[in-house]
């Protein structure tokens, strides 16, 4: 089958490399562009996987602008293969291929639809997540799913971890579904509305610690908010500014102390800063002060004198 790979960030390396070493034809690549208006932009990795295979890079501002569509027309593909690309195909852009498009998206749709659809399983405490591969239409993650995988979330594995392990479990997927495509043996099941739920593009915000969750939720927030924004919460040191404080290791724990308001500081020592949440504690075993590098939970406290009773979050504590 002639395909065209349409995409740009590293959740689409398996899939790509996976269809350079199959029996079909990769005769494009299309990526986002190495600037906008002036503005040099993070170069994808896919763009070094096809110059290592000599295939032809189309990079257009607007895949859906009039000549993009008409260039993808002249390549009389079959199919467009699409994953971790950042824009939405219309319908014209999609009929430029024969058989349209398909996408493969790191949930099971239709969960968790949107572009962070990892670190929302995660952050929410999902125990099971997986890939879907859907024929596509001019709406976010909306159209008919023709493949699903599924699989465990690992107690301690944060989404980096998780994306690299989905990314290789999609691309075995992807290629399993174009093969049945093109054998006519896929059946589309259309996704039901009202299952649905958003994975939006995360904000410097998401990683804000609100000490009032419980403890187990805040170590979920810890594992799905890396590489960015990293969580994230302020020492509010008295007579002093706050100090930013990034949570790097944490684990859940028991508390003596069930009055103590979220956010103080419980304890302090070897084995880290035990700090009372909503429901339980969270022992920080290493941080990264603003400023500074990652650090256990030891060394900090041999250069900063945080102690008990003391409070992090985002506000002083009101007057009594």
């Amino acid at each position: 089958m002639h395909v065209v790979m349409v995409g740009t960030g590293p959740f689409g390396v398996p899939t790509f490399r996976r269809l350079l070493e199959s029996r079909h034809a990769v005769s494009r690549l299309v990526t986002s562009p190495i600037d906008r208006d002036g503005r040099a932009l993070p170069v994808g990795p896919l763009r070094e996987i096809a110059a290592a295979h000599r295939v032809p890079i189309f990079d257009p501002p607007d895949i859906n602008a009039k000549d993009a569509r008409r260039t993808i027309a002249s390549w009389e593909a079959d199919l467009l293969v699409v994953c971790d690309y950042g824009q939405i195909l219309s319908a014209e852009t999609l009929a430029a291929a024969r058989l349209g498009g398909v996408n493969l998206h790191a949930s099971l749709l239709p969960k968790y639809r949107g572009a962070a659809p990892i670190q929302w399983a995660i952050y929410h405490g999902e125990k099971t997540t997986g890939v879907s591969v859907i024929h596509m239409i001019p709406q976010v993650d909306a159209g008919p799913v023709i493949a699903q995988s599924e699989v465990d979330i690992l107690p301690d594995e944060n989404a980096v971890q998780l994306e690299a392990r989905l990314a290789e479990i999609g691309a075995w997927l992807m290629l399993r579904t174009i093969d049945n495509l093109e054998a006519g043996l896929l059946e589309a099941l259309p996704q039901d509305p009202a299952a649905a739920c958003k994975a939006p593009k995360l904000k410097k915000t998401d990683g804000r610690v609100d000490w009032r969750r419980p403890a187990e939720a805040i170590r979920n927030q810890v594992r799905a908010m890396v590489p960015w924004p990293k969580t994230f919460t302020d020492w509010l040191r008295p007579g002093k500014p706050p100090l930013r404080l990034i949570l790097e290791s944490v684990q859940t724990a028991e508390r003596a102390d069930p009055a103590a308001p979220p956010g103080t500081v419980l304890e302090v020592g070897p084995q880290g800063i035990l700090v009372a949440a909503g429901e339980g504690a969270v022992l920080i075993r290493a941080l990264q002060p603003a400023g500074k590098r990652v650090m256990s939970a030891e060394e900090f406290l041999r250069g900063y004198r945080l102690q008990p009773g003391d409070r992090l979050g985002s506000e002083q504590p009101a007057a009594s």
